[in-house]
């Protein structure tokens, strides 16, 4: 999905017409427009969540999620005022955010979402065990313009390996591909992040099982030494089906990230109603059960890159100076 058709769906801050009633009384809707990702991914599970949760919570919102090619096409489509919100993985809104690579971009934080720990998954029954094992086979690494690739190039490259010369890379139209091709042997693993990310889950419950393989200790801190940045993580057992002991890892936070032109009053109106209604969003979701004011502020590369809005709000309920 391009720009230009995006744009087309005006996507604004649209105050709408009469879509509720309070009494009697026509309620004027704020339409906002969430980005997410390709369908059978992470994200438009999350954006759903977020979606119907906030609009519940507030009834003159009307939060709408928007199918995307995912980060690297979140960021563009923020930058140019298509889209009022997005969800951004880790890896691109640091880049982007710290102006890795590109000029730094005006975006802003709206909330982090959740940690995304990254590891590959392969069926129970296939040989391989370590990141090496995987070294010249097809490897599926998430879907093109998502930010799970750019994920695996920090690891990988922290270990001094390239995804696209030492491994046959593959790469989805859409994240829910991704599982059918490790249990059918179209490709030796799928690379994935997150605690409850349905690719893992959709491999994990197969009749055969699942196994995950992340980096040692050792390679941790290999990696660590380059990119800084990435942060020890840990999948709790029990995250996946017939996971029975903790995995290590390394990751990032994902983000909620705002157009630089979101009205303060209406980023402070969304993180008001947001952290009003965490154990909601939890409850809904369990990845969600992260998406709180305080990780925010501790996840946030600077405060200073969280939207104006939002830190008003963090600083009337102590979690922000």
């Amino acid at each position: 999905m391009n720009i230009a058709r995006i744009v087309g769906f005006g996507v604004l801050l649209v105050a709408g017409g009469a879509a509720a009633q309070d009494g009697g009384k026509a309620i004027q809707k704020t339409a906002i427009s969430l980005g997410t990702a390709t369908p059978g991914g992470g994200f438009p599970l999350y954006g759903n969540a977020f979606a119907d949760v906030m609009n519940e919570a507030d009834p003159t919102l009307s939060i709408e999620p928007r199918n995307t090619k995912g980060s690297n096409e979140n960021i563009p489509l923020l930058e140019a005022g298509s889209l009022d919100i997005a969800l951004v993985a880790g890896e691109p809104a640091y880049e982007a955010l710290m102006g890795i690579g590109r000029p730094p971009t005006r975006l802003k934080i709206l909330t982090a979402m959740y940690s995304s720990p990254g590891m590959f998954v392969v069926r129970a029954d296939s040989p391989y065990k370590t990141i090496r094992d995987l070294i010249g086979k097809p490897v599926a690494f998430g879907a093109r313009g998502s930010g799970l690739p750019i994920l695996s190039r920090y690891v990988l490259d922290g270990l001094g390996l390239k995804q696209d010369e030492d491994f046959q890379s593959v790469y989805l139209d859409r994240a829910g591909d991704g599982p059918a091709m490790v249990l059918d042997g179209r490709v030796a693993a799928l690379w994935g992040a997150g605690i409850g990310w349905p690719g893992f889950s959709a491999v994990a419950a197969s009749p055969g099982g699942a196994r995950f393989i992340a980096p040692n200790a050792d390679e941790i801190a290999r990696i660590r030494a380059k990119h800084t940045f990435l942060k020890p993580l840990t999948v709790p057992a029990g995250s996946y089906p017939n996971q029975s002991a903790p995995i290590d890892a390394l990751g990032s936070w994902s983000f909620v990230l705002a157009r630089e032109s979101l009205p303060d009053e209406v980023a402070y109106r969304l993180a008001r109603t947001l952290h009003g209604v965490e154990s909601a969003l939890c409850k809904k979701l369990p990845q969600a059960c992260e998406t709180t004011a305080a990780n925010t502020v501790t996840a946030a590369p600077s405060v200073e890159l969280i939207h104006p809005g939002v830190l008003r709000y963090f600083r009337e309920i102590g979690v922000a100076k």
